[in-house]
């Protein structure tokens, strides 16, 4: 007889099986009910096979309020490392601060996500490199639902012959745009904190254009 249920992966990790059971219900659809996971990571290069994650820093974002008390950066051991990049994001390869294995790392950043939704500024790429690290340690990808600042600022602006729409903007320009402090530029952190108030800026802009429900956020993303 042939069984028609899908078979559960049994050799997955206690910690990935409680985070996918966090799927199971449904999720609020209220945007002001919904926790959202803004991130940033820092990298070795652009090469998601060759490269790897040097940080990986996180802000809840909860009922339009940043909460910075639990934020979550840490900083991971790796063996690649590359000069070039570290002029840009200052991690260094005998930096003082405290580095944790990869998977140790994944696995304190699968139980800070939880359900929530991810928030990055061009996230294809931090979102490319945590699945890719993932699938390194036998894996599956992230499960949640996932929104680009960059691609929700476009849709902020007039439409117009005489605005012309730029294919990708950057965390500055967006930082220029709605005046925000770019102190801690090039930290994953600091870029979190950045991407979180641009994304409160954005809501603002799209709640005056009747947009409330991720639902109606997703579509127009």
């Amino acid at each position: 007889m042939i069984n028609f249920f899908k078979k559960k992966n049994t050799d997955l990790p206690d910690f990935w099986v409680n985070y996918e059971n966090l799927f199971v219900t449904k999720q609020d659809q209220k945007l002001e009910d919904i926790t959202f996971v803004v991130l940033d990571t820092e990298t070795t290069g652009f090469s998601y096979e060759e490269d790897r994650m040097l940080c990986i820093g996180a802000l809840k974002l909860i009922k339009n309020n940043i909460n910075v008390s639990t934020s979550f950066e840490i900083f991971i051991h790796q063996d690649h490392y590359n000069q070039q990049t570290a002029e840009i994001h200052g991690i260094l390869k005998e930096g003082k601060a405290t580095r944790l294995e990869e998977l140790e790392t994944l696995k304190l950043f699968i139980a800070y996500l939880g359900n929530g939704v991810i928030v990055a500024h061009h996230a294809g790429f931090d979102v490319t490199f945590i699945n890719t690290a993932l699938e390194r340690h036998g894996l599956p990808k992230l499960k949640n639902k996932i929104l680009d600042t960059s691609t929700l600022y476009k849709k902020t602006l007039i439409r117009s012959n005489l605005l012309h729409k730029k294919e990708h903007y950057s965390l500055d320009e967006l930082a220029e745009k709605f005046n925000i402090s770019v102190k801690d530029r090039h930290t994953a952190l600091g870029d979190a904190y950045i991407t979180a108030i641009a994304f409160l800026k954005i809501l603002s802009k799209l709640k005056e254009k009747n947009i409330s429900t991720l639902k109606q956020l997703l579509r127009i993303y």
